[in-house]
């Protein structure tokens, strides 16, 4: 897909001014700038960061992380002040960035072989697929469903495997006088869970494949995952759109709800809340054929650098001391993330049952990162379980996904 617009601005700009140097302080040290997106990630990012300097007593590294992250980086990059080293979102942002070749080449670079395949194919999907590899993957997270052990084991529940047993689950703890699930549609962004786990396994990739080719349209192929998001809104609690994250997180650390379709990251929140809960964790079987269901992850982090950069090979060193294993692990501690290096495993037990799928590699990524940030489809799916319109969300996605492909073309 071609990649016009504002993009051809940075281009231009970020050729003719390339990154703006940085001066040596009095200290005699090189100052990198290292930017990244996560606001909880900041402490763990930090102790890493001093470690790094330890080895390496000639390079400071000046953690730099703002609000509303990915506007910033545009914003700057149309202004030609690239950072050095970047920690961001692997999602079409990083992909729309790559494609106008403002990011470092890291084909052949040693430490990409030590991550997992299905990651490495997720980043080149989104950018320069087939001519370069613009980032490495630090981080990954997933798509699942939370749920109580206590309460299934007091109701005799078996983890389900297929969206029939799902929903059978959902009817006996109804039934059982408890709540199945409890969404948190005030905030926007939290029905993007089910919708990427449902859309990711009954869709997949070869859909946007297709989308691109004018060979299939959203109102043809995503009604089956419009649908089953209005039924699991029907085993929600009361007011599903007046709660948020935090209260999702909070209500399931107090046992008001059996499950929770979350992102690994709740995890941290919810021990917060309630240290001694039991948690166990399934991917939403989306289909009726346990085969076809795969967990859903994505590159929550890609490590990625400045073409440009005056300081090339201590960003490099920056970049291999992150992905030292040690360094991994302590950060996918910390996060409740994934490893994406081979060999590599979640120790956090509540997340012990989907290691088949990561040496299985029954993995699929995100949908959501294949929609432009243009789509304000976060939005419009909050709009569409509101109104229970699964035709007019379907036509709307196609309209909007026709305006962007309008504009590149």
């Amino acid at each position: 897909m071609k990649r016009l617009g504002w993009w051809v601005t940075i281009m231009a700009v970020v050729l003719t001014v390339g990154c703006a140097p940085e001066d040596e302080t009095a200290d005699g040290k090189v100052h990198l700038e290292f930017f990244q997106n996560k606001p909880e990630a900041v402490g763990t990012y930090n102790e890493l960061i001093k470690r790094f300097e330890k080895e390496h007593p000639n390079i400071d590294v000046e953690q730099n992380h703002v609000p509303d992250a990915e506007t910033v980086l545009r914003t700057r990059l149309v202004k030609g002040d690239v950072p050095d080293v970047m920690g961001i979102n692997g999602n079409n942002t990083y992909g729309d960035i790559a494609e106008v070749g403002v990011f470092y080449n890291f084909s052949g670079y040693p430490v990409t072989k030590k991550v997992l395949p299905t990651y490495r194919e997720v980043l080149n999907e989104l950018g320069r697929s087939g001519k370069e590899t613009n980032g490495v993957p630090f981080a990954a997270n997933a798509n699942v469903v939370l749920y109580n052990k206590e309460t299934f084991a007091e109701l005799g529940l078996e983890v389900p495997k297929t969206w029939d047993e799902l929903i059978e689950v959902a009817e006996t703890i109804e039934e059982a006088g408890e709540t199945p699930f409890y969404f948190a549609y005030k905030d926007a962004w939290t029905a993007m869970v089910p919708f990427n786990s449902l859309a990711a396994n009954i869709q997949g990739d070869r859909f946007f494949d297709q989308r691109k080719r004018g060979e299939a349209t959203f109102t043809q192929e995503y009604r089956p995952v419009a649908e089953k998001m209005l039924t699991l809104l029907e085993y929600s609690q009361p007011d599903p759109f007046g709660r948020g994250y935090n209260d999702g997180n909070l209500a399931f650390a107090n046992g008001d709800t059996a499950m929770l379709i979350q992102g690994s990251w709740a995890i941290s929140a919810i021990r917060k809340a309630n240290p001694e809960i039991k948690i166990g964790s399934f991917p939403l079987p989306s289909t009726n054929d346990p085969d076809k269901n795969r967990l859903v992850s994505g590159v929550d982090t890609v490590l990625t650098m400045s073409k440009e950069t005056e300081h090339q090979e201590e960003s490099l060193a920056f970049i291999r001391f992150l992905m030292k294993g040690e360094n991994v692990q302590y950060y996918m501690k910390e996060q409740n993330t994934f490893p994406t290096v081979k060999g590599m495993y979640q120790q956090e037990p509540s997340l012990a049952s989907l290691r088949p799928y990561f040496e299985e590699q029954r993995i699929e990524g995100f949908p959501e990162h294949q929609f432009s940030p243009a789509i304000p489809l976060q939005r419009l799916i909050q709009g569409f379980l509101v109104d229970g319109n699964p035709a007019g969300f379907l036509k709307k996605l196609d309209e909007e996904w026709n305006k962007v492909e309008a504009r590149q073309s």
